[in-house]
């Protein structure tokens, strides 16, 4: 590890919602500043005008505020290597890229689209890999001082070394090297004088103090040229540590499409925004022992570095519903009431029913918000439904004993006094008869439960169904079950 004090950086570009990667890439940076002590810092990359969405850096913002990931630096709290947002920083990248120039480590670069294209077309024809040939950076002083006073645009390019190669240590990867022939000499500086994302990111991370950098995996080929920047700089290198992707099969990406990619998706989908934060820092971190539910304070204390998987991570639905479940369960009837209402209420209009008993009875039984509204729908109107389901080989039903069953529960429901007509009355009117008949649990319950709710799933059994519903309600819909057996 780095000796500097921890400063790591999220610099997410606002060009839209935040990936489940991004998110991930945010989590990883603040844990490991947050385990050393250190400082996690957020920068907003937006340099490439023509990409940039309306409100997407609120997006940024909202989505980290509501996870937990406060930066300690950033746009809105300050800081001091500030601005942190990089088109407020545009003055010093130009003077940069002169010190390159004056060094011999960067050039200013002539060629016009046609003669770049035409580059491209040979290089295609021969099975050279296309890239620049390097052309203006064996330009003598005279004739660039010429094209200079002709007004000639220009880009500034970073000058590769023909020969040898570049290595570099990442602490997912291990040692990497790369011959030096392969790279290209990139853009740095555009023509309208803005920097390139390549050369912002460099000449960022060094002058706010950026000692450890994490990011995706698509940056391994990168590295190389931007090592031989720091070098040309004298900068100290950071310590780097690439993730690999998140994928949705070990051949597909995540589909913003299918609805999975994104934070937003995942929360609109019913997801706790906890649960969502936990399951992401699963992606491709195993943490040492066997727990998997964590708090952010227990997700510091646990993260390592060494964690960190190479293998892309697959986006797995199942572990993700069940880490939520786990969540919803282990909030307070009040905490889990307050987030269920909004769902319920799609469905259940009633303004006479009890939501506490609603999600009470939800709340065991439920893995994602968004399954609520269907589990309830049968409280406002009964549905149709077809006889065969009173039929129930485990219960040991069908549709005559099912008769004979509800004939029976209905005058025990009529007995419960209106105001009185709780789960504990019903519990116990049910089960007195159960015991008076001298038959299984099963052979009353189902068929009220059948006959309330006209669904063969319900979020609970026949007792909070009816108490639920309260007794009118109750009693009308077994009447109806009755009906339609006879």
């Amino acid at each position: 590890m780095n000796t500097r004090p921890v400063r790591t950086r999220f610099a997410p570009s606002p060009t839209g919602y935040m990936h489940v990667g991004n998110l991930r890439t945010a989590l990883y940076a603040y844990l490991l500043a947050k385990k050393h002590g250190g400082t996690f810092i957020l920068r907003i990359e937006d340099t490439d005008q023509g990409r940039l969405v309306e409100g997407a850096a609120d997006i940024i913002y909202s989505t980290l505020k509501e996870t937990g990931l406060y930066w300690d630096e950033g746009p809105d709290v300050g800081g001091p290597v500030g601005p942190y947002i990089q088109s407020e920083r545009m003055g010093m990248y130009m003077g940069y890229a002169e010190r390159l120039i004056a060094s011999g480590h960067a050039y200013r670069c002539f060629c016009g689209k046609e003669r770049l294209e035409e580059v491209k077309r040979v290089q295609a024809a021969s099975g050279i890999p296309p890239k620049y040939d390097g052309h203006c950076s064996r330009l003598t002083p005279a004739e660039i001082q010429q094209k200079l006073d002709a007004g000639i645009p220009y880009v500034i390019r970073q000058k590769i070394p023909e020969g040898g190669s570049t290595s570099f240590n990442d602490l997912v990867f291990g040692d990497i090297t790369v011959d030096n022939a392969s790279l290209d000499d990139q853009v740095l500086i555009k023509t309208d004088g803005m920097p390139t994302y390549n050369f912002a990111n460099v000449v960022d991370d060094h002058t706010m103090g950026i000692t450890h950098v994490i990011r995706g995996s698509e940056y391994l080929s990168s590295t190389p040229k931007y090592n031989l920047l720091y070098e040309a700089f004298g900068w100290d290198l950071p310590v780097y540590i690439h993730c690999s992707p998140v994928m949705k099969t070990s051949t597909q990406k995540l589909s913003k499409r299918d609805g999975d990619a994104s934070y937003q998706d995942l929360v609109a989908k019913g997801y706790l925004k906890d649960a969502v934060l936990n399951y992401i820092a699963l992606l491709g971190w195993s943490p040492k022992g066997e727990q998997e539910i964590f708090t952010l304070p227990e997700m510091v204390e646990a993260f390592d570095v060494e964690g960190i998987s190479k293998s892309p991570a697959i986006f797995d639905v199942q572990k993700l519903n069940y880490i939520n479940g786990e969540y919803i369960r282990r909030l307070s009837l009040d905490e889990f009431a307050r987030k269920a209402e909004p769902w319920i209420r799609q469905t259940v209009k009633r303004e006479d029913v009890d939501i506490q008993l609603i999600a009470q009875v939800l709340q065991a039984r439920c893995e994602l918000l968004s399954d609520i509204p269907e589990q309830v729908d049968f409280i406002d109107a009964l549905p149709e439904y077809d006889t065969a389901m009173y039929t129930h080989k485990k219960m040991k039903t069908n549709a005559e004993t099912s008769l004979e069953a509800l004939k029976a529960v209905l005058p025990v429901l009529e007995d419960i006094p209106e105001d009185s007509f709780t789960a504990g009355a019903v519990h116990e009117g049910l089960f007195a008869l159960i015991e008076k008949l001298g038959v299984k649990n099963g052979y009353i319950l189902w068929p009220v439960r059948v006959a309330v709710s006209g669904k063969q799933f319900t979020p609970g059994g026949g007792v909070e169904l009816c108490a639920i519903l309260g007794k009118a309600k109750s009693i009308a819909r077994v009447k109806k079950g009755i009906e339609k057996l006879s």
